[in-house]
């Protein structure tokens, strides 16, 4: 029999166990405090201090200096919740969290999250818990409880008692002294982040137990304290500890009971009255939350009797169970709405002073082409996808027509919507600057709250992908076929011009990829890098002759001959340069050149985008007809033009990640684009 003890013990686990469950006095504990502050820090400073605690990275944007958080990288779940292309957003979510963490204000709002479906707000609430979770489990988020320990004098009907919204064992300390107290502990942490205190006094329960210790010891605190046990706090979803999670259900069947706790009435016999805070359950979210985050999920559904219970919560950091006084809480209010539920909050007359305690900060859906695209890559890159290989693009275009859908139409009107789409994913387009792409962005109010959902393109995909025509290899048409069809039965879009727009969309998008394919046959077709060197050789002996007004030596006549003003031309017609504009573009070259030689360092052309590109093209307007791809369509290939055509696959499949089945599909494409008659985009 095999021994399986190994898989199932946790490497250091009675380390780690020991450590998590440390145990001792209240002075063990004030020992601990004096020595780390930090321990006593609010539900927001450990909110901050976990997020920063993960690094982040400045960088500049538009000339706009901007800031990632690692943090919202998911590293605990290697970036399985990994959140893209909302670093502005998120910035602002951040920013709350420091304001809150030094007493600013924000403290006293609900932080709501506001976007349209599946723009990641659930999943922002979702990084926040499991980062606070794990935050308490490493030593510099350590957090800290206590128990009653009765030790034989059945007051409290129980062997003991944990506080049950494991509240700080500083809150023990009477409110006169607590000052003194506080000034003590930090004496030797002038430099310390934050100024903090003791702030609230105990829940119900615990008040009543040391009072009647308090009672039986005629007021000696120190023999109170000897029934005071300190443990380690560990935050648990799971557990309901320190995080909660409250969802809108039937209005019948809830009530504000689900957020304050509620009467224990089978302890009523026991205790004796329904006024005792033994026979009360202070279990309700807001109650389980103390110490951590409590997520209000679809957060304007609530019934108004319950965001009634937010407005104390938020501003005065109080709750008012059943039977009970006001209870001090110490905890993150954290709600997710979408644009509806939003707008009828704004209509809602009644409801002025939960908008007044809400800070609102918008999750947009992403508009940057290059950050959708790993959302998608996430779910569906080739180690995930057995038995089927999705071809180059596949994924891009299917991103690219969710992207355009969300944009707002540019208002210059030598604009498109897609070279918008460019601008705003960092590309260059003629005519545009920054300062441009910064006008676009500020004359467009609405941009990213409506438009298409990631979730509908990722189900569109995993159509396509279980599809059975996709057999191993599934294609842009496939996934774009797939998009189209799920439009007819949209829950979401009842519009039928609004359907029209995005058909349109996709019809932008299908010729994006013709022309990108074909750039790719294109060059799989002239990747021959010992002609490419040649042709490049030969054009700059020739503008180097043209620039300094000589003459070029023919290699096979030897006699001195006029720059090939053909060649040259022919080049720089297929990067767009004007011959208005020749003069400039070889001195810019030639330019260039000397620079580098000076530098002592050899000109390479593949430095130069543009020139690269320009010698490709005028490459493959030279061997195209070597390699006819039109015979593929009529099926008249002989051997010799059937090695060619291999070459290209192969180069095709090494390069450019298509696999035979694609390559062969892609090829066949673009051979019946050209078979058509249809050559736009062939040197351009």
């Amino acid at each position: 029999m095999s021994n399986w003890g190994h898989f199932l013990k946790e490497e250091h686990a009675l380390d780690t166990f020991q450590r998590l469950s440390w145990q001792g006095s209240i002075q063990e504990y004030l020992d601990k405090v004096q020595k780390d502050p930090g321990l006593c820090r609010n539900a927001f400073q450990r909110m901050y201090d976990m997020i920063m605690s993960y690094g982040s990275q400045s960088y500049v944007e538009m000339k706009k200096p901007l800031v990632r958080y690692h943090f919202f990288d998911d590293p605990l779940d290697h970036g399985k919740d990994a959140v893209f292309g909302l670093d502005i957003p998120i910035m602002r979510l951040v920013h709350f969290f420091k304001s809150a963490a030094f007493g600013y204000g924000t403290e006293k709002r609900v932080l709501l999250l506001h976007g349209p479906v599946g723009s990641a707000k659930s999943t922002l609430a979702r990084l926040l818990k499991k980062g606070l979770e794990d935050y308490s489990r490493k030593d510099e988020g350590a957090l800290y409880t206590f128990r009653w320990v009765d030790n034989g004098t059945s007051l409290l009907g129980a062997d003991e008692m944990l506080c049950p919204m494991h509240e700080d064992p500083l809150k023990l300390v009477p409110v006169s002294r607590r000052a003194d107290l506080m000034e003590e502990i930090q004496k030797g942490h002038k430099g310390a982040s934050y100024r903090m205190g003791i702030v609230g006094d105990l829940c119900p329960a615990c008040r009543f137990v040391q009072r009647a210790f308090l009672k039986r010891y005629q007021g000696d605190m120190e023999k109170v304290f000897s029934h005071v046990r300190i443990e380690r706090l560990l935050l648990s979803e799971k557990d309901r500890i320190g995080i909660g999670t409250f969802q809108p259900k039937d209005e019948k069947n809830q009530d504000s009971t689900e957020l304050t706790g509620d009467i224990n009435y089978r302890k009523i016999a026991e205790y004796g009255s329904d006024s005792d805070p033994r026979a009360f359950n202070f279990d309700g979210e807001f109650n389980i939350a103390n110490r951590g985050i409590v997520e209000f999920i679809e957060v304007l559904k609530l019934d108004v009797a319950f965001l009634y219970d937010l407005l104390g919560a938020s501003q005065e950091h109080a709750i008012k169970p059943k039977k009970f006084p006001q209870t001090d809480i110490d905890e993150v209010i954290l709600g997710h709405t979408n644009e509806p539920e939003y707008r009828k909050l704004q209509n809602n007359e009644f409801m002025e002073a939960l908008r007044d305690r809400t800070v609102k900060i918008d999750i947009p859906y992403i508009t940057k082409l290059k950050e959708e695209v790993k959302i998608y890559e996430k779910d569906f890159h080739s180690g995930k996808i057995r038995g089927k290989h999705i071809a180059p693009h596949t994924i891009e275009v299917a991103a690219m027509w969710a992207i355009l859908t969300r944009l707002e139409a540019p208002k210059k009107a030598n604009l498109s919507l897609l070279q918008k789409l460019k601008l705003y994913d960092g590309k260059m387009v003629a005519g545009f600057t920054e300062e441009n792409v910064k006008e676009l962005r500020k004359e467009s109010v609405r941009e990213g709250l409506d438009g298409i959902s990631p979730r509908y393109v990722q189900d569109k995909i995993s159509n396509a992908l279980v599809h059975d025509r996709s057999d191993a290899c599934v294609n842009p048409f496939m996934v774009l076929q797939e998009l189209e069809s799920g439009l007819k039965n949209h829950a979401l879009i009842g519009n039928e011009d609004l359907k029209k727009h995005y058909r349109d969309l996709l019809s932008v998008v299908k010729q994006e990829y013709e022309d990108r394919v074909k750039n790719e046959v294109q060059r799989a077709i002239s990747a021959d890098e010992d002609a490419i060197a040649k042709l490049c050789s030969n054009y700059i002996d020739n503008i180097k002759a043209y620039t300094q007004r000589e003459k070029v030596k023919n290699k096979y006549t030897g006699h001195d001959e006029e720059p090939d003003e053909r060649l040259m031309r022919a080049i720089e017609d297929k990067i767009d340069i004007a011959d208005g504009r020749k003069d400039d573009f070889r001195r810019e070259i030639m330019n260039y050149i000397g620079a580098l030689a000076v530098e002592k360092r050899i000109f390479d052309y593949k430095t130069n985008e543009r020139l690269h590109r320009a010698l490709e093209l005028k490459l493959f307007e030279d061997q195209k007809d070597t390699i006819k791809l039109t015979s593929i369509v009529s099926h008249v290939i002989d051997r010799s033009m059937q090695e060619k055509i291999d070459v290209v696959k192969t180069r095709l499949i090494k390069h450019h990640g298509y696999c035979d089945t694609c390559a062969t599909d892609v090829l066949n494409f673009v051979a019946s684009i050209f078979a058509r008659g249809d050559s736009r985009g062939e040197s351009r």
